[in-house]
C-alpha cells in the first residue's frame, strides 16, 4: 500500500479553515492546555496521552486540523488517527508557538518567546 503524504497547513491557513467550520484538535497535555490555548470556536482538547481512550470523541465525518505546541506531536497523532480510519486530517505546522507569534487569538498567558520559534533568527517564516 502506498504511503499517504500528510497534508500540513500553517497557522494562517488554519485560522481561515476554522472560519469554514473545521474542527481544531489540540493534543497538548492538560497542564499545557490550562496555561494557554487557542481562542477559537470548535476546539476539541484531547491530550496525546489520552488519545487511545478518547478516540471516539473525534468525529470521523468532520474535517479536523490537529495541533500541538510546535507541530511534532500533532504530526504523530495524524499518523495514528489515519491508522484508525480517519481521512479528513490536516497537521498544523509549527503549532501553537507559531500561532502565538503571528498574534492570533489565545486564552491565558503565554511564556513563549519569539526566538524559541525562530531559533534567534530575525526573520521568521
Amino acid at each position: 500500500m502506498e504511503e499517504l503524504r500528510i497534508k500540513e497547513v500553517c497557522p494562517t491557513s488554519t485560522l481561515e479553515l476554522i472560519k469554514r467550520n473545521y474542527l481544531l484538535l489540540d493534543v497538548r497535555e492538560e497542564k499545557e492546555f490550562n496555561q494557554f490555548s487557542f481562542d477559537v470556536p470548535r476546539v476539541l482538547h484531547i491530550p496525546m496521552s489520552e488519545l487511545a481512550l478518547r478516540i471516539n470523541e473525534i468525529p470521523k465525518s468532520e474535517k479536523v486540523i490537529v495541533a500541538s505546541l510546535n507541530g511534532e506531536r500533532s504530526l504523530q497523532v495524524v499518523h495514528l488517527l489515519r491508522d484508525y480510519g480517519f481521512d479528513n486530517l490536516l497537521n498544523m505546522k509549527k503549532g501553537l508557538s507559531k500561532w502565538i507569534q503571528k498574534g492570533y487569538p489565545i486564552r491565558g498567558e503565554t511564556t513563549i518567546e519569539e526566538k524559541s520559534c525562530c531559533r534567534g533568527e530575525s526573520k521568521c517564516k
